[in-house]
């Protein structure tokens, strides 16, 4: 019995390394062809002649630093999420399969990506394969890899459309309770956007142009930013920060020019009604004719515990409109946006890297494959451009595109969409300067550049509101003409909220409105709310107390029904998240008078420091519950990268990543850079090869 036991052992081993060595090769990369050179933080910086063999070793980097957050969106691709997060996965799962993504790749790969790409798609999924090959302890999903390169491409599809914010759209119309999709998701602690800013050399005392790249991302997880460095000798040169798995730098600089990332507002989604035929199942009227719905089952496996996996089936279906559920209520609903439509994303991001000037950037943008964020520019030749960019249906304007739509004419179905010359921008203002905050575009630079409102369509829902980001920084930009470097650092690291604070809910009544008289064991509160001075600084004796009172507002306001910015609250709801405030600084610090960086900590792994930083503030620090009564930033200023342009040179660069290069506890440079980070310092960065060489810690090849 032991021997055939044994036997059956060695055979499925034998199995396992055969089908191993049988996966598909789709590029002709040479891994050592491949260098990549590791400099003193651990950020890698991969150097070969064709861009193939680039994103070959940007895929093994990428891995080695994190594997594990690699895998998120391309479980997700293979419907893996399941079994690996149980209910929760299996409901990404559900998505993939409602949108038809894997199908729509499947069916546009070849036409939408050029031949010069798709070999980079092959060296990067030969790269992320081989490494998950030679590392299957790793692997969190048996079967995961290998991957096609369809599949890579259905995953950044998928991330497309997780960052348009369906899956709250896609849950009321499964229950029937369908709402007006909302285009800014903004929170009472802020929108947790992005910042991108740039000056023209004419207001610069050095006569360069500058450029903050700042993005406000998770600084974990599958959304923080990974900081790499891809150079080949087919014009690929570029820095800047991507995503784990991501196949291009999605914002940075290369030798001629860069851009920023914020996201932006508009009216994404669309859903319809279908007008069902009262007896027969499964058809719906369009254009006075009964269609018939195409019927699918979604397959989905979801993991119970540790051992057992449930298969379970959910009917989904497909309408002109596109993908289609059927709601608790027997009303059938279906939503169409453009992120699921459109797969040529990463080639977009890909050829922006690549630009060698202003004319060449802006024709890759005609591409419009990114369906949304601004664009925040800045190049060598001092100019400066601020682009609304998006995916924006030509919709019919004799219909209310806020609400549901009725899903039984051709005149709600979009095929088109705006040309960017239609869309919100601003080319080289004579004030010289230019930003988003995540505000409208209606505001990205001095009032005479502004695109105006009256010249876009409604229809577009295109925002129209501010943040305490954008508010802020046009005070600081009003107070002088000129900037020298160290006052577009100081702007950039500003923690002051401006004089009218804009929280989803009314902070107005806390600040001034209700008597303390009425609440003596508040005497000491109000008046350390009332005396604040706004300003987030990591010593501020005020600020704890405020942003405690604020995260308690963010916790309860889901049972004040506030749909609306700036609602206010009953005055009850204030005294008692004030009061709860207070009673946490005294159970865990003895007193309310407690210092910001004693509450707000910047922790990972073995190191905890106190941070500065505000919600909505420039220096953006959006906290969640640690431990011992302190709170963690947990979205918020994370890959910062500061740039300055000249005429002649390459640029220079000064980054700072929240944590570290590598995610792995057991990496030097899973931490080295939290003191720097909040310490708001930075580290100089270079597109020279040969310096890079020349300092590097570590030079060496893939496996």
């Amino acid at each position: 019995m032991k021997r055939l036991l044994v036997i059956s052992l060695l055979v499925a081993v034998t199995t396992a390394l055969q089908a191993q060595k049988n996966w598909p090769k789709y590029s002709a990369v040479n891994p050592k062809n491949v260098q990549i050179a590791r400099d003193k933080w651990g950020v890698p910086h991969i150097f070969a002649k064709t861009d193939e063999e680039v994103a070959y070793g940007l895929a093994w980097a990428s891995a080695e630093d994190n594997f594990s957050d690699m895998q998120f969106m391309l479980m997700a691709a293979k419907n893996c999420m399941g079994r690996h997060m149980g209910k929760d996965g299996a409901a990404i799962d559900f998505v993939a399969q409602l949108l038809r993504v894997q199908e729509t790749v499947d069916r546009d790969f070849d036409s939408t990506f050029s031949p010069e790409f798709k070999k980079v798609i092959y060296g990067y999924v030969d790269g992320i394969n081989t490494y998950a090959r030679l590392h299957p302890k790793e692997v969190l999903v048996k079967g995961e890899f290998p991957l096609t390169p369809q599949q890579m491409i259905a995953a950044y599809t998928l991330g497309m459309v997780a960052m348009s914010g369906v899956d709250g759209t896609i849950k009321d119309m499964l229950s029937g309770n369908v709402a007006p999709p909302d285009s800014m998701l903004i929170d009472e602690l802020g929108q947790k956007g992005s910042n991108g800013i740039a000056f023209s050399g004419r207001v610069t005392t050095d006569g360069k142009t500058y450029l903050d790249i700042n993005s406000h991302q998770p600084l974990d997880g599958p959304l923080s930013w990974y900081e790499a460095h891809v150079c080949s000798d087919e014009g690929w040169n570029m820095l800047g920060g991507t995503f784990p798995g991501g196949m291009a730098i999605f914002h940075g600089v290369n030798e001629n020019l860069g851009w920023a990332h914020t996201v932006n507002g508009f009216d994404k989604v669309d859903v319809y009604q279908l007008e069902m035929h009262p007896k027969k199942k499964h058809l719906y009227k369009y254009d006075g004719k009964w269609e018939k719905l195409d019927v699918d089952k979604a397959k989905l496996k979801v993991k119970l515990n540790k051992w057992l996996t449930l298969g379970v089936g959910k009917k989904i279906y497909w309408s002109k409109y596109g993908a289609t559920v059927e709601a608790k209520t027997g009303k059938f609903y279906a939503i169409r946006f453009p992120a699921y439509l459109q797969v040529g994303a990463i080639e977009q991001w890909y050829r922006m890297n690549k630009a060698k000037d202003f004319k060449d950037f802006k024709s890759v943008l005609n591409r419009q494959q990114l369906n949304m964020m601004n664009i925040v520019y800045a190049d060598r030749d001092d100019n400066i451009y601020y682009l609304f960019n998006g995916l924006i249906p030509k919709r019919d304007s004799s219909f209310n595109w806020q609400g549901t739509l009725p899903g039984n004419t051709s005149k709600t179905l979009w095929t088109e969409y705006r040309p960017i010359s239609e869309l919100p921008q601003v080319e080289n203002p004579d004030c010289g300067y230019i930003y988003n905050c995540n505000n409208t575009p209606f505001n990205s630079s001095c009032e005479a550049a502004d695109p105006k409102p009256g010249d876009f369509p409604k229809s577009d829902g295109i925002q129209m509101d501010e943040t305490n980001r954008s508010n802020r920084f046009r005070s600081l930009v009003a107070k002088q003409s000129t900037f020298s470097w160290e006052d577009f650092k100081r702007i950039k690291y500003d923690v002051e909220l401006p004089d009218s604070i804009v929280f989803k809910i009314n902070l107005s009544p806390l600040f001034k409105e209700i008597d303390p008289v009425l609440y003596p064991d508040l005497t000491e509160a109000f008046d350390k709310i009332r005396k604040w001075n706004h300003r987030g600084d990591v010593d501020n004796m005020d600020a704890a107390l405020v942003l405690l009172t604020v995260v308690n507002m963010n916790e309860r306001a889901g049972t004040q029904k506030l749909l609306k910015k700036g609602s206010r609250a009953s005055e009850s709801f204030y005294i008692e998240c004030l009061r709860d405030a207070k009673e946490h600084l005294v159970k865990f610090f003895g007193s309310i008078n407690v210092q910001l960086g004693d509450l707000l900590r910047h922790a990972k792994g073995d190191i905890d420091l106190p941070v500065s930083g505000f919600p909505d503030a420039l220096a953006a620090a959006y906290p969640q519950n640690y431990k011992d009564g302190k709170y963690k930033v947990w979205v918020g200023d994370s890959y910062i990268m500061l740039v300055k342009f000249s005429k002649d040179g390459l640029p220079e660069i000064q980054t700072v990543n929240s944590y570290g290069a590598s995610n792995r506890p057991n990496s030097p440079h899973y931490t080295d850079q939290m003191q720097m980070y909040v310490d708001k310092k930075t580290k100089t960065m270079t597109l020279d090869k040969g310096a890079v060489l020349k300092d590097a810690v570590r030079v060496y090849s893939p496996e």
